[in-house]
C-alpha cells in the first residue's frame, strides 16, 4: 500500500522474511530483513532472522555482527546470545585465534533505538516492537530459536537421504539444542541405529516416548535397538505396546517373532 507506514512495510517485510527462512529460501530472507532495517533500524525480529540465514548460508562472521547488534539492542534475548556462542565457536574454528580480526565492523546502537524498542510508538501502538517485557521476549527468543531448529532437523533429513548418517547426527543434535521434538530424536534415533550406536539409540527413543508415550517409531526403534543389546524382554515390551496402537504394523509384527526365536 503506497500510503503504509516504514513502520508497517518493515513488519510486513520480517514477516514475509520469517516465511523465506522457514522455506530455506535464505537468500530472499537476508534481502526482505535487510529492507525492513533500512525502514526501521536495529529490529529484533529482523535482525534475529538475517543473522539465522546467514548462519544457514555459513556466512558466520555477517551473523556474528547480526546477533551482536541484535544484543546491543535488547541483551536479555536468550537467541542472540546462543547465536553469538556458535558464531564464536565457528569463527574460531575457521579463522584460527585472530578471527575478530576478520569481522565487518558492528555498528554501534543509539540510544535512540532502545527507547523506540522499549517504548510503544503512541502513533502506532506495538507496531513492529521487540518486547521490553520478557515474556514477549521470550517469545521472540523462541520464535527464533524453533526456525532455526526446523531449519538444522530438515538438513538432517538431507543427509539422512545421502546415506550420511553422521553428519545428520550432528545436524538434529543442533537441531534438539533449540527444540526438544519427538521426531528430531526419532530421526536421529534412526542414525544411531545405523551407526550400531544402540545404547545412544534407545536412549533417544526414551526421550521421544517422555513427548509422545505412543510414538510408533520411537517403540520400534527402541525395540529394535534393545533386541541389539540383548534386552529381549524389554524389546518385547515395546512391540506390544506400538501394536496396542497399529495391531497390524507388519515390520512389529515381524520383529516381534524374530524376538520370541531369540
Amino acid at each position: 500500500a503506497g500510503d503504509a507506514t516504514a513502520e508497517e512495510r518493515s513488519v510486513l517485510l520480517a514477516n514475509r522474511a520469517a516465511c523465506h527462512l522457514k522455506d530455506g529460501a535464505c537468500s530472499l530472507c537476508v534481502a526482505d530483513c535487510t529492507s525492513a532495517l533500512e525502514l526501521v533500524p536495529f529490529g529484533i525480529k529482523p535482525l534475529l532472522r538475517r543473522a539465522a540465514a546467514y548462519e544457514a548460508l555459513e556466512r558466520y562472521s555477517l551473523a556474528y555482527v547480526d546477533y551482536k547488534t541484535a544484543l546491543q539492542v535488547d541483551c536479555s534475548v536468550q537467541a542472540a546470545h546462543d547465536g553469538v556462542n556458535r558464531m564464536t565457536k565457528a569463527l574460531l574454528e575457521k579463522d584460527g585465534v585472530n578471527w575478530r580480526q576478520k569481522l565487518p565492523p558492528i555498528p554501534t546502537v543509539p540510544v535512540s533505538a532502545h527507547m523506540r524498542w522499549s517504548i510503544p510508538s503512541a502513533q502506532a501502538p506495538g507496531a513492529n516492537t521487540p518486547p521490553a517485557t520478557a515474556p514477549k521476549g521470550e517469545r521472540d527468543e523462541t520464535a527464533a530459536g524453533m526456525e532455526r531448529a526446523k531449519m538444522l532437523k530438515e538438513e538432517g533429513n538431507e543427509f539422512v537421504k545421502k546415506g550420511n548418517h553422521k553428519k545428520a547426527v550432528e545436524k538434529y543434535s543442533e537441531s534438539l539444542k533449540l527444540n526438544k521434538e519427538c521426531a528430531t530424536y526419532t530421526n536421529r534415533a534412526l542414525c544411531y541405529l545405523a551407526l550400531k550406536q544402540y545404547e545412544e539409540a534407545a536412549q533417544d527413543c526414551t526421550e521421544a516416548l517422555k513427548l509422545d508415550p505412543k510414538n510408533v517409531k520411537a517403540l520400534y526403534r527402541r525395540a529394535q535397538a534393545l533386541k541389539e543389546l540383548k534386552d529381549y524382554k524389554s524389546s518385547i515390551a515395546d512391540i506390544k505396546s506400538l501394536l496396542k496402537t497399529e495391531p497390524k504394523n507388519t515390520a512389529a509384527l515381524r520383529l516381534l517373532q524374530e524376538l520370541n526365536r531369540a
